[in-house]
């Protein structure tokens, strides 16, 4: 029996286990798509199945998408890694560093020790986090009633730093920031100028911010896991009018469409004729950027969106730029120096350019880190690499 059946029957047993509604699963090498294949349906209890053209809400998969195009404009000299985002977007890091909060419960702020970067945005250490992964940022927008990044409101954007940048690692909307300082160079809008650079020149034809009257036919429900366990469908959507189109997380997408992103990343900026990126750029995307840093486990503080999240118990990793990067072999066999992420919906990928192997695996359920979902994910990349 090969890879491809094992595989298979792994997920038909756990969507006819009811673990999860369904999926679809993308493999690909540096030669081309090798097996894409969907289980399950789109809906739970509904009966359309399944497919390598389904479209999920792809979340922070965004992300890599997004640093690819900084890049590009690095490569070109419209961007500076290493230089002030204030000179692009001057209302970057206004509000300083968070230091708690006085008597009366009001938040208690300082100016930064130095200004943020592009370099401190895409490696998330520019201190910028997201509420649903700390207590103080939440309690920062209760406080100050600053509306949710989920929103799209530009008023999402203005929170606090948890620390100076440099000097952490949290995983937050520096990346959204990223996103305004594209526009701002460009003088395009973030989505308009993504199909521009990437999207056509890739044939990703069903990635966007807003969906079309033919991908919503396509779309996958988004389903969340109650306490007892019970998945039910549950009403979901990216804001479609948004003040500012999320570079942290609002693509919608397939897995097909997915798989060549990452395949280009594989191939050192190249895909087919087409090249994005050189590749000492992709080679510098996937260096460890914040040793002596770690990235730490992901603490939920807001359980209704997330659980805690931690991709190598045990093991210490890094971040490059937009990526997880597993500084030592992986459990599942991925090469050290191994790229990877995820999606709030239950969305993940990796890119393994020791093993020139890439893998999307795509489902829709809240909260994050649903342990079905991410056994399932390991699962698919285990049995892939099996000797």
């Amino acid at each position: 029996m090969d890879r491809q059946q094992n595989i298979a029957i792994r997920m038909q047993r756990a969507v006819q286990a009811g673990e999860i509604p369904g999926m679809v699963l993308a493999l690909g090498d540096r030669h081309g798509s090798k097996w894409e294949a969907g289980f399950g349906n789109r809906a739970l209890g509904g009966a359309d199945a399944m497919a390598p053209d389904s479209v999920f809400w792809i979340a922070s998969m965004t992300k890599a998408i997004t640093g690819t195009a900084a890049m590009m404009l690095v490569e070109a000299g419209k961007l500076s890694l290493d230089t002030p985002a204030t000179a692009l977007v001057p209302e970057i890091g206004a509000l300083g560093v968070l230091e708690g909060f006085d008597e009366a419960g009001q938040p208690k702020l300082r100016p930064a020790k130095r200004p943020i970067t592009l370099r401190h945005l895409l490696t998330h250490t520019s201190g910028y986090a997201y509420d649903m992964w700390s207590a103080e940022i939440a309690r920062f927008r209760k406080v100050t009633g600053t509306p949710a990044v989920g929103t799209c409101r530009n008023a999402a954007l203005a929170l606090p730093l948890l620390f100076d940048p440099g000097e952490d690692w949290t995983y937050g909307i520096g990346i959204d920031w990223a996103g305004k300082m594209i526009e701002a160079a460009t003088g395009e809008k973030l989505g308009a100028h993504l199909q521009r650079v990437i999207f056509e020149p890739l044939g990703m034809v069903d990635t966007s911010f807003k969906l079309r009257p033919d991908q919503r036919a396509r779309l996958v429900s988004m389903h969340g896991r109650g306490a007892d366990g019970a998945l039910s469908v549950i009403p979901f959507e990216v804001p479609q009018e948004p003040e500012f189109e999320t570079g942290g997380g609002g693509l919608y997408g397939t897995a097909r469409d997915y798989l060549t992103f990452a395949r280009m990343i594989l191939n050192g900026g190249r895909h087919g004729d087409i090249r994005l990126l050189k590749p000492e750029t992709v080679a510098e995307m996937a260096r460890d950027q914040i040793a002596p840093l770690s990235v730490r486990p992901m603490i939920a503080a807001v359980p209704s969106a997330t659980r805690d999240a931690d991709f190598f118990p045990g093991m210490a990793n890094g971040w490059g730029l937009t990526f997880l990067v597993n500084r030592k072999p992986s459990p599942q066999g991925r090469s050290a120096g191994g790229l990877a992420w995820a999606g709030l919906g239950n969305t993940f990928y990796w890119i393994d350019h020791g093993r020139g192997t890439a893998g999307i695996f795509l489902s829709q359920i809240l909260p994050f880190f649903d342990p079905h979902a991410i056994a399932l994910f390991r699962d698919f990349e285990s049995l892939v690499n099996a000797d």
